[in-house]
Formats: structure tokens, C-alpha cells, sequence
């Protein structure tokens, strides 16, 4: 995988990420997260691919002061960003594939939109199923698929017109794991009984066109993949092409549903 692919950002991007994508797309998922994971007070959670911490901050208010949360990122400009956010909260820098952590360590494990970006996703899974109790709890979010969510595809469409398929693939890498029958089976050699998939609906939310196409490049992976001038030139083309996408307000919604695996360690 290229850098694209692995979700990696710099410390500028993740800023970014953290003021303007997190609350248009990620922030509305992390309850649910923390309920499918069956997250209790006091428990000790690991949060793989943590990125900026939105969903290790609400792992840390479900567990209070009795319980422990650390936040995992291999991107260290996510980690900067987490610790200025939340401080008090464990943040480590490591590899999901390779936990720095002992065996039988978590009450429950959580990965909120990391494992698409995962190296090598059936040994990741191994390890956080090897690092939780006997009985923990694990929940992992993926992206349905991209034709799910049509604001989404119809931008992943624009860019491959404009700029070929190499630039547009680092937008649908996110998107990687929404088959099902393609995602399940990941699971099924990591020691973990009772694995169930849900599909959830899920709403994007951005201010405007320009705001999304500005997230959505200087927030994410495509900062590096297009010059100031093909920047501008996209954004000329979104505000075209992008319109169906705009509501009444002129704020921009679109669908975007999500699997939820969970399942527990035998």
C-alpha cells in the first residue's frame, strides 16, 4: 500500500482532520461504538487506530476514572493532535499489526475506520483479539461500500476524470471493506466466537462544496496528490458537479452507512 492507501497524514493535515472532517463524518459513531462494544464503567479499552482520539475521548467518559482507555496510531502527526485534545489520556504510537501490549490486557478493544488502512488486516485482528480478556469485547467500524454512499462515489468520479484513478483510489481506499462477504472472513481465524456484522445508516455533513473539497484534500490524503492549481481547478468543477448533493440551506448531506463487527474472545 501507498501512503494513500494507508491513511497516512501530516501533522498540518491532521489539524485539519480533527477540526473539520471529524465532526462532518466520524463523530456521530463513536456512541455507537462504545454501545457495541458493551463498554462499561471501569473497564480498561484499547482503541486501535485511534487517529485524533474522537473516539478514544468518548471510550474515556464511558469508563471513568475507575476504568483506562490508551489510544494506538501508527501516524504520529494523529497522535500530536490527540494529545494536545485529551492529555490525560494514554497515547501510544505502534502498529495494529504488532500490539505492544501483553496478552489478556482489555476489558474490550474498539477500531473505529482503521482496519481498511491495515497492512495486513487478519493479523491485526489477531492481535487485538490476543491482547483481550477471555470474554472481552471487540467492535470494529469499516465504510460501507462506495456506491452506498453517492456523495461520496460522485466525488471519487470527479477526481478520476480530472486527475486519473491514482488520485481519485486514495478517496475510495476508505471504502475498501464494504463487501461483506470479503470483510467477515477476516475474523474467523483470530479466536473469536459470536461475530455479527450491523449496517448502520450514517449522514455526512459539510458546511459547503468548498468546505468538503478543502477537507476532503487538505484533511485527508490528497494534499500531496494535487498542486494548488489542480486544487483550484477541482473546486471549480465540484461546485458543478456536486450541486445534487447541496440542501436547502446550502450545507451539503449525503448517506454514508458503516459495518459494525463485533464479536468476543473465546
Amino acid at each position: 500500500m501507498n501512503e494513500n492507501q494507508t491513511g497516512q497524514v501530516t501533522q498540518n493535515a491532521a489539524e485539519t482532520y480533527e477540526e473539520f472532517l471529524v465532526p462532518a463524518i466520524f463523530q456521530e459513531w463513536t456512541e455507537r461504538l462504545v454501545d457495541a462494544a458493551q463498554i462499561k464503567e471501569g473497564q480498561h479499552v484499547l482503541d486501535v487506530a485511534c487517529g485524533t482520539g474522537v473516539l478514544t475521548r468518548a471510550v474515556a467518559r464511558r469508563v471513568g476514572m475507575k476504568g483506562s482507555v490508551t489510544g494506538l496510531d501508527v501516524n504520529e502527526g494523529m497522535l500530536a493532535v490527540a494529545e494536545r485534545k485529551a492529555p490525560q489520556i494514554q497515547w501510544k504510537h505502534g502498529r495494529a499489526e504488532s500490539l505492544p501490549f501483553d496478552d489478556n490486557r482489555f476489558d474490550a478493544v474498539v477500531s473505529q475506520f482503521g482496519l481498511m488502512f491495515f497492512g495486513d488486516r487478519s493479523t491485526a485482528i489477531r492481535e487485538m483479539s490476543r491482547v483481550l480478556v477471555p470474554g472481552g469485547r471487540l467492535a470494529v467500524a469499516v465504510w460501507d461500500k462506495l456506491e452506498n454512499s453517492p456523495g461520496f462515489a460522485a466525488l471519487v468520479a470527479l477526481l478520476e476524470r480530472l486527475f486519473g484513478a491514482q488520485t481519485a483510489e486514495a478517496l475510495s481506499a476508505p471504502f475498501s471493506l464494504g463487501d461483506k462477504e470479503a470483510l467477515l472472513p477476516l475474523f474467523h481465524d483470530a479466536n473469536l466466537e459470536e461475530i455479527q456484522v450491523t449496517t448502520i445508516a450514517g449522514t455526512a455533513r459539510f458546511a459547503s462544496i468548498r468546505s468538503w473539497v478543502f477537507i476532503e484534500t487538505k484533511g485527508w490524503t490528497l494534499g500531496n496528490s494535487i498542486d494548488e492549481s489542480q486544487y483550484q481547478h477541482l473546486l471549480e468543477e465540484a461546485e458543478r458537479e456536486l450541486q445534487p448533493y447541496v440542501i436547502s440551506d446550502g450545507t451539503v448531506e449525503f448517506r454514508i452507512p458503516a459495518h459494525i463487527v463485533t464479536a468476543s474472545k473465546k
